[in-house]
């Protein structure tokens, strides 16, 4: 109770509901895992100054400086910042970020993502404009939030709008962004380039019903592929099918944003195919139990994911919060855990990501002079993997963005 009582005034000094600036402190007696391969440091110390890892080491190791703020981590396990790499800034607001109170935005942003440890968040799908605003918001410090990627407006096979997206374009008056050229939608992309993106989405296989999947055309998802890394932009794939799939792993794409489950399961060539081809899985299991598509999805998404790990690919964390209303990711550990033991899932959820984009010299790991991005859990997921979503504490770059205290 003396732990509990420490961190709630800590955290009631630092008033952490607002756009609070990074303050200096340090997280005292946890055990840490400084990246998902290492051993743990019992009874740890991490310093933070200005937002970055200062020190890291056993309380034997490292001094805490007198007078310096603390959060009490006994019988807690600190790891890296956790990455979800397929969410949407779909709800009304986060799509028109300008209209709305900026204490509503924040508070969307914590329940979806920060309250669950996510200090790094790749949008799959929104607009341009709203992303790039939210983005600019958190930035200049109006309310707090994670780092928001984005591929902003998509890019829709012409006539191929999915049937579930027909209706928020409709409600929230935002133009449907499908391909009426091949010259038109590499134009568009360059633009949203220009406008700051940090990816490109294509419906490789959009669905137009319950057994109607339109497969874009590899010509079309070439020349997009081609133009994205121009601007060094990863390209993501809804792939839906197996023909999607193979349309896009064999035309150029990195990630793969959904399983496959309609596919069936991914055999040994399937999955050197997407080895050799360095195409990394954004698995999204969860989405399969609450949307099935046939009689054993799940079961054939696991395999899917168990075999491309076994087998040398990279398989990222997502949860496809935004479309689904479901931000608890419980479920999509639970699945995990049976495809593949704890440290890969730590890895998918911080040193893949933090790599495949670009970003490993400043997150993914705890370790000194990177940025302070950090979850304390109430647990440890070596011993069960369900830990992972018992989050106690979300920081990012120094500041505290969510807490269960």
């Amino acid at each position: 109770m003396k732990s509990v009582a420490m961190v709630a005034a800590f955290l009631a000094a630092w008033c952490v509901t607002g756009p609070a600036l990074a303050e200096d402190f340090a997280v005292v007696g946890a055990r840490i895992y400084a990246d998902p391969q290492a051993k743990a440091l019992e009874n740890g110390v991490v310093i933070v100054r200005d937002g970055r890892i200062a020190a890291v080491g056993s309380r034997a190791q490292v001094s805490v400086p007198q007078g310096m703020k603390t959060i009490p981590g006994a019988g807690r396990t600190l790891v890296a910042g956790f990455w979800n790499s397929h969410v949407h800034l779909m709800t009304h607001d986060l799509l028109h970020p300008d209209a709305a109170d900026p204490a509503k935005l924040a508070g969307q942003l914590r329940d979806m993502f920060t309250r669950w440890g996510f200090t790094t968040v790749f949008d799959l799908t929104s607009s341009t404009a709203s992303a790039t605003a939210l983005r600019r918001m958190i930035r200049e410090g109006r309310f707090a939030g994670p780092q928001i990627l984005t591929v902003g407006d998509p890019f829709f096979p012409k006539n191929g709008t999915p049937v579930y997206a027909r209706p928020v374009y409709e409600a929230e008056h935002i133009a449907v962004p499908e391909i009426r050229s091949t010259p038109e939608a590499v134009a568009r992309l360059d633009r949203q380039a220009q406008a700051g993106v940090d990816g490109v989405k294509l419906f490789a296989g959009a669905i137009l019903g319950a057994e109607d999947v339109m497969v874009m055309p590899a010509d079309q998802i070439r020349a997009l592929t081609a133009a994205a890394h121009r601007h060094r932009l990863p390209v993501f794939a809804h792939p839906t099918n197996r023909e999607g799939m193979n349309a896009a792993v064999e035309n150029g794409v990195d990630v793969l944003a959904h399983a496959t489950p309609i596919a069936g399961p991914w055999d040994a060539a399937q999955v050197r195919k997407l080895v050799s081809a360095h195409v990394a899985l954004v698995p999204t299991m969860m989405l399969f139990e609450v949307y099935p598509a046939d009689s054993t999805p799940v079961a054939t998404v696991v395999q899917q994911v168990h075999a491309l790990s076994e087998g040398g690919g990279e398989v990222l964390f997502g949860t496809d919060a935004g479309f689904m209303d479901v931000f608890d990711p419980s479920a999509e550990y639970r699945l995990m855990a049976q495809a593949m033991d704890w440290r890969h899932v730590l890895a998918a959820l911080t040193t893949t990501p933090a790599r495949r984009f670009g970003q490993s010299h400043e997150r993914g790991r705890i370790a000194r002079g990177l940025a302070a991005d950090m979850v304390l859990l109430d647990g440890d997921p070596a011993l069960d993997t369900a830990a992972f979503a018992k989050v106690a504490v979300t920081i990012r770059a120094g500041e505290i963005l969510s807490s269960m205290e």
